[in-house]
C-alpha cells in the first residue's frame, strides 16, 4: 500500500432507522472534522427558535464519539428529551490510486469496501415508545430550573462541593493537639491550631 494514495471516499447512503418520523425532523450528519460548536449552534437554533420537536444526530467511524458528545450537550442544555439510539454498520468505499506507474501504462486503482460502526440518535421533545430497543427516558431535573438555578433562585453554576472535616489520622503530627476533658465531652480530640 506504500505506492498507493487515497483519492476518494464515499459512504453508503442508508435510510434512517426510525419509523414514523415527524416531517420537521432535522438530521445532523456529524463528520470527523466537524466542529462541535458549529453543530450545536445550528441544532439549538432548530430546536429552540424554529420549534422542531425532533432531531437526529448521526455519525460513523471516528465521528461516533463526536456524535455522542453533541447528543449529551443537547440533552443537558434542553432537558426533558426522550432518546432512541441505534447502532449499525455502514459500508464505506475507498478508492486508492497507484503512484508508481510506468509511463504509458493505464492507471491502476484499488477499491476497498470497509464496514465501519455507525450510530443514529433520535432526540424528541414528544414521548417515544419506551419498549423499543435503545430507548432512554429523559433525565430528571434534580430541582434545577432552566437556567441552572435551584428552587430558591440561587445559581448552582461553578459551585464546588464542600469537603468533609479532616480526620485525626490525616492531620500532620504538629496539628494534633491534646484537648483537656470538658464537662460535656470525653478525652482526646484532634483540632487545628490557628
Amino acid at each position: 500500500m506504500e505506492n498507493f494514495r487515497k483519492v476518494r471516499t464515499s459512504e453508503e447512503e442508508m435510510p434512517l432507522p426510525f419509523p414514523d418520523l415527524s416531517p420537521d425532523v432535522v438530521e445532523m450528519k456529524v463528520k470527523e472534522g466537524s466542529k462541535i460548536r458549529n453543530l450545536m449552534n445550528f441544532a439549538m437554533a432548530q430546536m429552540e427558535l424554529k420549534g422542531s420537536r425532533q432531531i437526529i444526530f448521526s455519525g460513523c467511524g471516528r465521528a461516533v464519539t463526536k456524535t455522542i458528545t453533541c447528543v449529551e450537550i443537547m440533552k443537558r442544555k434542553l432537558g426533558g428529551l426522550h432518546q432512541v439510539t441505534k447502532v449499525r454498520y455502514k459500508t464505506v468505499l475507498e478508492v486508492w490510486e497507484n503512484q508508481d506507474l510506468l509511463p504509458g501504462s493505464p492507471a491502476q486503482n484499488l477499491t476497498v469496501h470497509k464496514n465501519v460502526p455507525s450510530i443514529c440518535i433520535l432526540l424528541s421533545r414528544d414521548p417515544l415508545d419506551p419498549n423499543q430497543m435503545g430507548y432512554q427516558p429523559p433525565e430528571p431535573q434534580h430541582g434545577l430550573g432552566e437556567a441552572g438555578e435551584d428552587a430558591l433562585g440561587s445559581s448552582t453554576k461553578g459551585l464546588k462541593r464542600t469537603l468533609p472535616p479532616p480526620r485525626k489520622e490525616l492531620l500532620p503530627k504538629k496539628l494534633q493537639v491534646q484537648v483537656p476533658d470538658s464537662p460535656r465531652g470525653s478525652g482526646t480530640t484532634a483540632g487545628q491550631l490557628d
